[in-house]
């Protein structure tokens, strides 16, 4: 039997505009039923990597597939399966979401049209169809464009900071509806700056900087990595301070209002609690810390850079639009996702 090609592979990756080194080799490994987040600073890359994969633009080197098919190569057939959108989905303003949700199906064809009211109750716009997209509030025009995406019945699902600009109820709602879709069996690759976004959503992530990828992996391996603190209440604590100050592999052990902190490997935890029980000094409460997300994302990106870190090419941070001339017309009707309709 055949193994399926992964849902997005990236090999050697760059983009450069003259001077300017906007994606640097990059690397991306995306696996089937991935919630997979793609996380940077701003102007790290994200979004002109993104765009090279839905073939809006040429990668200067390197290669990146989608279910192992090259958007450069094979133009619209390589997104098969594949819809999203980069960085927000715009559309007619004076239209119903219904009527912009008809244009789009009729460019897909497929039967999509019949699947309009399915993705508007999955995105719990149904009550509103019929209200002009104009009207809509922000939190709202970004579930309408993952309906838009859900037309295709995509297998992998592109999403450039979905959250961005939202308020907390409609930043816990896009959650619930991305951990929705996932667990249907979609693939997510979703690219976000928002680390609690990150971290409640994705179990694999890629963690890019000034164009780089500082890691890739698990992101429970990654927090494993970072090493683990400890919360720590005894009978006595006054004591237990000079007992785990002692202890052979030990660091960093304070007293505070809450008890004592330190970090240590599990393995030299052990040691430390028979040593407190030696002493007499009984254990109220051991609690591991792990590191968070964001303690470990500005630990792989605040390092010095050599010179000054590249920004962006010109296509970061600005929207992509329907007269875009990196778009050939066949990738663009495809994608019409990421590109802009009104």
């Amino acid at each position: 039997m055949v193994e399926e090609a992964p849902p997005v592979k990236a090999r050697g990756l760059v983009k450069r505009y003259e001077e300017v080194l906007a994606v640097d080799h990059i690397d991306l490994n995306v696996r089937a039923g991935d919630v997979y987040g793609f996380l940077g600073p701003n102007g790290a890359g994200k979004t002109t990597t993104l765009r090279m994969a839905l073939g809006l633009i040429t990668p200067s080197e390197g290669v990146i597939e989608l279910f192992g098919r090259d958007p450069m190569r094979e133009g619209a057939r390589a997104l098969e399966g594949v819809a999203g959108f980069v960085e927000a989905p715009r559309f007619y303003p004076y239209m119903s979401a219904r009527k912009n949700l008809d244009l789009l199906a009729a460019l897909d064809g497929d039967g999509a049209s019949s699947r309009i009211e399915e993705v508007l109750e999955i995105v719990e716009l149904a009550p509103r169809a019929k209200h002009r997209v104009g009207g809509y509030s922000h939190g709202m025009r970004q579930r309408l464009g993952i309906a838009a995406a859900l037309l295709r019945r995509p297998r992998l699902l592109i999403l450039d900071e979905p959250a961005t600009g939202l308020d907390p109820a409609g930043m816990r709602d896009m959650r619930l509806l991305i951990r929705r879709l996932a667990g249907e069996g979609i693939t997510v690759l979703l690219s976000s700056h928002q680390l609690p976004e990150v971290q409640d959503l994705c179990d694999r992530v890629a963690i890019v900087d000034s164009g780089r990828v500082v890691y890739e992996g698990a992101l429970s391996e990654l927090r494993r990595q970072g090493g683990a603190g400890y919360r720590l209440r005894t009978t006595d604590d006054e004591r237990a301070l000079a007992i785990v100050r002692a202890q052979a592999g030990i660091e960093h052990a304070i007293t505070g209002a809450h008890g004592l902190g330190f970090q240590a490997q599990e393995s030299d935890v052990g040691p430390l609690t028979l040593a407190l029980a030696g002493a007499g000094i009984g254990i109220l409460a051991l609690t591991p810390e792990l590191a968070t997300l964001e303690d470990l994302f500005f630990r792989l990106t605040e390092n010095d850079h050599a010179g000054t870190p590249p920004s962006a090419g010109p296509d970061e941070g600005a929207p992509t639009t329907a007269g875009a001339p990196a778009s050939p017309p066949a990738v663009a009707a495809a994608t019409q996702r990421t590109v802009e309709i009104g």
